[in-house]
């Protein structure tokens, strides 16, 4: 498993294909949702915890609510880093801050948080973070910088 620095927010690079776009070449607005998706997945997945063990283990992640701000557009074939901090923890939720940024120029294209609630697999009901995920967790906690 990678070593993971204090404080270091997680990144996770892609590029904009044509599935990604409407006709114009321009990133689908529901799409920067589906890369902070990917982006929040690949996280886990860096700390050892890949959604379908979770899933087998009886947890499920759940996206609560999202707020997003589209500044400029992404167009075909931009080279993408989805940057990933966690600005806040609970017994049973996280919130993430995700900014998608343009390679080429590190301008922030688009701007998210999303809170992501922890429940039981079968009866759906929040469910505690096991203390050793939330250790994990913690580098890329905003407030321990």
């Amino acid at each position: 498993m990678p070593v993971v620095e204090a404080c270091a927010p997680f990144v996770f690079n892609m590029r904009v294909y044509i599935e990604d776009t409407d006709l114009g070449g321009i990133v689908y607005y529901a799409n920067y949702l589906k890369f902070m998706e990917r982006a929040r997945t690949e996280l886990l997945r860096t700390l050892g915890f890949d959604q379908s063990q979770l899933q087998h283990d009886g947890l499920l992640f759940v996206v609560h609510s999202v707020n997003v701000r589209y500044r400029k557009p992404a167009r075909l074939d931009d080279e993408l880093s989805i940057v990933t901090t966690i600005k806040g923890l609970s017994s049973a939720s996280l919130v993430f801050h995700q900014a998608v940024v343009r390679a080429a120029d590190s301008m922030a294209l688009c701007e998210g948080e999303v809170r992501v609630a922890c429940v039981d697999a079968v009866r759906l009901r929040p469910k505690a973070l096991d203390a050793i995920f939330v250790q994990k967790l913690n580098p890329f906690l905003e407030s321990n910088c």
